[in-house]
């Protein structure tokens, strides 16, 4: 019991040798991070649809609870704006924002949530991660702030517009409403946007959401702008998250079940890759399947007491690294200036213009945006930086779930062409050595008189396996009247199926019809066992395997017909000495 005790909650591992130093440096990161959280929640709660009070919520229980569990040292855990519009997107279809009904939905999706977190990481799926590969990512984060800073010019203009994640829907409502922008409420807003920006630009260690946050409660209280219609956050409950059970109705768990799996999976995503940058900054190793359980139990408490999901937040994070975080205790010290918000500070928050609050998401997602990224992606590997691109433009136009799992299917068909289209190498001797390699990339490699080796960099299998025996086949009917033999170096090939069997056969069968021989060399053990219990072994022949081409070369120039056999093998020998 003690066992299981120590491997599940992680703070058994380092509380005890906990000391001031690092008490200091959590105390300072949980303040600065404590302090962002406050006009982040309760942004980002708007954006999922929900009354700010809820994106505080979040930084209670869930607070706690990660502490606990967690590998990550520096990780600060909260309410994140792409997550947020997961949820309006997947939750809206079902009700309407801001309703008693839909706030009991983003409840239920948080526990449906954090239940398949705990479930795969209990069953160790962490690597269900690699699904989404680097350009998703990119076109999803490309995206995403621009669908979230759509959804909050209706706040910024004081419009009427769509609760929709389509852009196309939101950029045509804006132009239906143009005339009736709320000039005040679209001034407050587009002066809080510059006023960041300028902060920003000053200095990048202002806390320039506090600055604006502040100064647009007191502009609003002193000018009394709400009786000038700009909209105010208004009354917001006193005190802490009460304990309440989620409504639990099958019905809507089963509506709720493809956003709850994707929410899970994108949150994941973003606990890991930041972990795990962290982890290899500071020289420590972080446990990717428990993090999913220290998420899924914070998502899973965290509903019990009113929280929307949460998960690593970048900018809390970053904030929580500049104020030399030490442990994941840093979160409950930020927990504690929720806590001390949520019983004291609400009625200030009256004041608070939506504007302002809109102005604040905008500002916060736009930092998201990495043009760089996609730079890269094309720099380094054109495909996929068209995969990133493919990504946004999905999530833009068909919807934020279909933009994800298109991306998904495109980084899968892109790895399933690359398989069916492998590199295949012809290879020439080093002279002075007993290596093959590649004449492309080795001018000094030289070939061999009647001998054609070819090197296979992938595993042989169904999906390229007719590519391979007729791209061996047409290489051999180019050179036929010159070649006589054809050895594969099978030290790529890691795996061999079925498919890939018959076509070597049929290979075999055509090359021979030419007087053409085939040898296989290097092949590791499975693919070996594979060629034995196929009968391949006994179709080839038992003399047509060697260790390696060198193997292969010496032993085909010794079958050779006597005339030839000498000076082939002499040329060799001078090659390889």
């Amino acid at each position: 019991m003690e066992e299981w005790l120590r491997k599940t909650f992680k703070i058994a591992n380092w509380l005890p040798n906990y000391n001031r130093e690092q008490l200091t440096g959590d105390i300072t990161a949980g303040l600065t991070t404590g302090v962002i959280f406050i006009p982040q929640g309760m942004a980002y709660a708007v954006i999922a649809g929900v009354p700010p009070i809820y994106g505080l919520y979040a930084g209670v229980v869930p607070l706690f609870v990660y502490p606990l569990l967690a590998t990550s040292r520096h990780l600060s855990i909260g309410p994140v704006s792409v997550n947020m519009l997961i949820i309006s997107a997947g939750i809206s279809a079902l009700s309407t924002a801001g309703t008693e009904e839909y706030i009991a939905l983003t409840i239920l999706l948080t526990m449906l949530t954090g239940l398949l977190q705990l479930l795969m990481g209990s069953m160790r799926l962490g690597s269900i991660l690699n699904f989404f590969s680097r350009p998703v990512i990119a076109g999803f984060t490309l995206a995403a702030p621009l669908i979230i800073a759509g959804t909050q010019l209706d706040n910024l203009m004081g419009i009427e517009l769509p609760n929709t994640q389509y852009i196309i829907y939101i950029l045509q409502g804006v132009a239906e409403h143009i005339g009736g922008i709320h000039y005040i409420t679209f001034i407050c807003g587009i002066s809080a946007i510059l006023l960041l920006i300028l902060l920003k630009t000053i200095h990048s260690k202002i806390p320039s959401f506090v600055v604006v946050l502040s100064l647009g409660i007191f502009v609003a209280w002193v000018m009394d702008l709400g009786s000038y219609n700009v909209h105010l956050v208004g009354e917001i409950p006193k005190g802490l998250p009460p304990f309440q059970m989620p409504k639990i109705n099958f019905d809507d768990m089963r509506e709720l079940l493809p956003t709850a799996l994707t929410l899970a999976l994108v949150q994941f995503m973003s606990v890991a890759s930041i972990g795990q940058a962290l982890a290899k900054r500071y020289n420590y190793m972080i446990d990717a399947n428990h993090e999913l359980i220290a998420l899924g139990a914070c998502n899973f408490m965290g509903s019990f007491f009113r929280s929307v999901p949460v998960a690593g937040s970048f900018s809390q994070t970053a904030a929580a690294e500049q104020a030399n975080v030490k442990t994941p205790l840093a979160n409950i010290f930020m927990s504690l200036v929720i806590i001390a918000t949520l019983l004291f500070l609400t009625p200030v928050f009256y004041y608070l213009p939506m504007p302002v609050l809109a102005a604040i998401t905008i500002v916060a997602v736009f930092g998201l945006i990495d043009l760089k990224e996609f730079k890269f992606l094309f720099t380094t590997k054109e495909s996929e930086g068209y995969i990133a691109v493919f990504t946004a433009v999905c999530t833009l136009l068909i919807g934020i779930q279909e933009g994800i799992l298109l991306g998904v299917v495109a980084s899968m068909l892109n790895i399933l062409y690359r398989y069916s289209r492998p590199n295949v190498a012809e290879l020439g001797i080093i002279p002075g050595t007993r290596l093959f390699k590649n004449i492309d990339r080795n001018p000094e490699a030289k070939t061999l008189d009647g001998i054609m080796i070819l090197r296979v960099d992938a595993s042989f299998s169904f999906v390229n396996a007719e590519f391979f025996r007729d791209y061996i086949l047409e290489k051999s009917k180019a050179r036929n009247d010159t070649t006589h033999y054809v050895v594969i170096d099978g030290s790529s090939i890691n795996t061999l199926d079925t498919t890939a069997t018959d076509q070597l056969k049929s290979m075999v069968t055509t090359l021979r019809n030419w007087n053409i021989e085939l040898y296989l060399t290097a092949l590791k053990g499975p693919v070996r066992d594979v060629i034995k219990k196929s009968g391949m072994r006994e179709f080839l022949g038992e003399d047509h395997y060697c260790r390696d081409p060198h193997e292969a070369v010496s032993k085909i120039l010794e079958i050779m017909d006597q005339e030839d056999q000498k000076s082939r093998l002499k040329d060799y020998k001078n090659v390889i000495d």
